[in-house]
């Protein structure tokens, strides 16, 4: 019976994997996200602009496009705006609807990596790959913005 228990706990300790520079974050700058996003990235920009930070997303300078694989995929080509201090790169499958699995944590669940980068230095800030149920990794979200603001 105890084996039973000790399995679903190793297999959640495994969902995620955060490392993250320490009070290296300016509140107040200008921060580049990539546009669109299922989820952790709506999340981060929506999260970032609450807290102070300016989220921009880019000029489009050419828009073109090409078919890989049978999935369509977008090439653009970005402005960055000059002024930007810190770049966040996410990437992420669609979100799932998981009623069962996470009932009382936000019903989605969600897969991604992320980064951020300082611009000014070139040191990443934050590198997360990570899933699990939305609510969760919203509050890990926070708290690692929290650790990483100065």
């Amino acid at each position: 019976m105890k084996r039973i228990a000790i399995i679903p706990v190793i297999f959640l300790s495994a969902c995620n994997y955060m490392h993250l520079k320490p009070d290296t974050m300016e509140k107040g700058t200008v921060v580049y996200a990539e546009r669109g996003g299922y989820s952790i990235r709506r999340a981060l920009k929506e999260n970032l602009e609450e807290r102070g930070y300016d989220v921009r997303v880019g000029k489009i300078r050419n828009t073109g496009s090409i078919e890989t694989s049978g999935d369509f995929a977008s090439v653009r080509n970005v402005e960055i705006p000059d002024n930007t201090r810190y770049v966040i790169i996410a990437n992420e499958r669609a979100e799932k609807f998981f009623p069962i699995w996470c009932v009382f944590n936000g019903y989605w669940w969600w897969r991604f990596n992320v980064s951020i980068a300082d611009q000014r230095t070139g040191e990443e800030l934050l590198t997360w790959s990570g899933r699990g149920c939305a609510n969760s990794t919203l509050r890990r979200l926070d708290r690692a913005l929290d650790e990483l603001e100065k």
